[in-house]
């Protein structure tokens, strides 16, 4: 074991913070019919007036049938950002405390280390996009985070299993593996592994394949101890009613889900498939996420070329080995058809 101590990794003012009680944390509902005149609302129904329940209680029962996890281990934020940030507010020390990054991965850990005046350390993965296991084994010293993208972000490979487990036994920090593409694999989620160990955070996402992006719902797991500290510093009323209410709507609808997560799965075949037949694409990576990344010939130019046609995609050269390449987000049947069509005429 890794040695890890949660008091000590915390910032000393969150240990002795005392968490803002709110007007609708203060009761607990005895089932009957209530009248509210607790927390200072406009009294007229009109759906939205009142406050919503700042411990999101039934979306967490639901996730907890569908995650197979303790609803008081999970912690819900505004977008998985927020509940980034919060990691960062609760453990590092601004202008003190370092963490660790494996790029290329997602930009938010680095934004996030910046406004929270975070030093980065960046241990770089393979060219294949693996961990390099050896290099970040042999970096471990008093760094309070680790930040794990798998399915990484851009390069959307899982990274390897015994590389994480190798950090988690070795780092006294904590492990945050953010999964926002995990459903889009057949590989299982860390949070089977909460229990074996107390240094791990896993973090998932409403907004890829559930399909919600709109609505911001960020989702994170851990211990009981751990989500007990977050929800001493998360603003009391994070995730607005219309947010928990369409949320709850979707996770409901989980088998249907599962269908169209399984047709993205087979469209994202079909267009690596159609991606190998397009002359200057000259690489495409294994995907275990909802994105392609594909090296060209020239990233730029073809995407000025596609963006002229109408088509967005992203340009991940400025990328650690990801010089010209270009990541194309899986999309409908149509959209990708069209997508190849138009790259096959731009191909000069």
């Amino acid at each position: 074991m890794s040695g890890f101590e949660l008091n000590k990794l915390l910032r000393e003012n969150i240990k002795s913070i005392k968490a803002y009680s709110s007007a609708r944390d203060e009761y607990v509902s005895n089932g009957s019919e209530m009248i509210f005149l607790d927390a200072n609302e406009n009294p007229y129904e009109n759906g939205v007036n009142r406050y919503p329940d700042p411990l999101q209680r039934s979306l967490k029962e639901e996730l907890s049938k569908i995650k197979g996890i303790p609803s008081d281990q999970i912690l819900l934020g505004n977008g998985s950002d927020e509940v980034l940030d919060l990691i960062y507010r609760a453990f590092c020390e601004p202008h003190k405390d370092k963490v660790i990054t494996l790029p290329p991965t997602y930009g938010m850990y680095q934004v996030l280390a910046d406004l929270n005046a975070i030093e980065v350390q960046q241990i770089p993965l393979t060219d294949d996009f693996l961990i390099d296991t050896k290099a970040v084994l042999n970096n471990l010293k008093d760094q309070k985070l680790l930040f794990v993208c798998s399915p990484n972000n851009p390069s959307g490979n899982l990274l390897q299993e015994e590389g994480i487990e190798a950090i988690l036994n070795s780092f006294k920090g904590i492990v945050v593996v953010d999964e926002a593409y995990i459903d889009f694999t057949d590989a299982n989620s860390w949070i089977q592994r909460l229990d074996e160990y107390p240094n791990l955070i896993v973090t998932q996402t409403l907004s890829k394949a559930y399909g919600m992006a709109g609505i911001r719902l960020g989702m994170l797991f851990a211990s009981k101890e751990i989500v007990s500290v977050l929800n001493k510093i998360k603003p009391p009323y994070n995730v607005n009613e219309l947010t928990q209410e369409r949320a709850l709507e979707r996770v409901q609808a989980n088998d249907q889900v599962l269908v169209e997560v399984q047709s993205i799965i087979e469209s994202r075949t079909a267009l690596i498939e159609a991606l190998k037949e397009v002359a200057f694409v000259e690489h495409i990576f294994p995907s275990d996420a909802n994105f392609v990344l594909a090296r060209v010939d020239d990233a730029t130019k073809r995407y000025n070329q596609l963006l002229e046609k109408g088509i967005v995609v992203r340009n991940r050269s400025t990328q650690l080995h990801c010089e010209n390449s270009l990541r194309f987000t899986v999309g409908t049947s149509e959209e990708n058809k069209e997508l190849i069509r138009v790259l096959k005429t731009i191909e000069s």
